[in-house]
């Protein structure tokens, strides 16, 4: 197999991004960088047994429903990607070691240990740059049609990192740019028993992020990332309770940035 040429996805293999919702009317575009957990057929299970493929290491738990609810009760565009961040992870610059992690927290990935140079290639051909690319022709197009235009990248962090139990119920994360997660921020700090961080547990660099440097703050739109604990979405009721939330607190967070 010529791991440069041959398609990584088989053709009937779901392909690497979904565009949902596609023509929503919301000037906030919503994106998903780890909303699935699959893995191509050509790639095996990685090394991996099923348990860790449901772990926060494959995917951002939860995040799919709650951004395809938010996406509804906005009528905003998503686009999410279908595949693991163990394959590739599509909110990491290619070239960095976290994009194919050999070791992800404290468990060893035999499927990504020694790859070639060809098979890094082959990831990012066929799952990273669609993504990347129907992020773009969804910007370029809302951007003609409404240059204020605002991206909106969800996210989930597991409640217990390395042994470190997380308090926060949800965080924004942000680089340059604060003005419109410091709007959200102080929206979601509003709300009664909330515990909201500010660019924690994570935060957002040109090193370790792609979405938000490159199709945010590249383009110069309005951002912001969301984090929300993993705990609080797991099941369908409090995704539905968060997209509720934030289908009322975003569009307010928006506003405050265009007056």
């Amino acid at each position: 197999m010529n791991e440069t040429t041959e398609p990584l996805l088989a053709a009937d293999e779901p392909q690497a991004v979904t565009v949902y919702n596609a023509g929503g009317t919301s000037p906030l575009v919503l994106v998903a960088d780890h909303a699935g957990n699959r893995l191509p057929r050509a790639l095996g299970t990685l090394g991996l047994p099923a348990s860790e493929l449901q772990r926060h290491i494959a995917w951002d738990i939860g995040i799919a429903g709650v951004a395809h609810s938010l996406a509804d009760a906005l009528d905003a565009v998503l686009v999410r990607q279908n595949y693991s961040r163990l394959v590739i992870d599509c909110n990491r610059p290619p070239q960095s070691p976290a994009s194919t992690p050999e070791i992800s927290e404290l468990t060893a990935i035999p499927g990504n240990i020694g790859l070639s140079a060809a098979a890094r290639t082959a990831r990012e051909r066929d799952i990273f740059r669609p993504y990347h690319r129907a992020i773009e022709q969804e910007l370029d197009r809302r951007q003609k049609a409404d240059p204020a235009a605002a991206l909106i990248a969800l996210h989930s962090f597991t409640p217990v990192f390395k042994g470190n139990a997380r308090a926060m119920h949800a965080a924004v994360l942000y680089h340059r740019d604060p003005s419109l997660a410091h709007r959200l921020l102080s929206l979601l700090r509003r709300e009664q028993g909330l515990i909201a961080g500010d660019n924690e547990p994570y935060f957002v660099s040109d090193a370790t992020d792609f979405t938000i440097p490159v199709h945010g703050e590249r383009r110069g739109l309005r951002h912001v990332l969301l984090e929300i604990r993993q705990d609080l979405i797991a099941e369908p009721p409090g995704q539905r309770k968060w997209a509720a939330l934030l289908a009322r607190l975003l569009p307010e967070a928006y506003r405050q940035t265009t007056m």
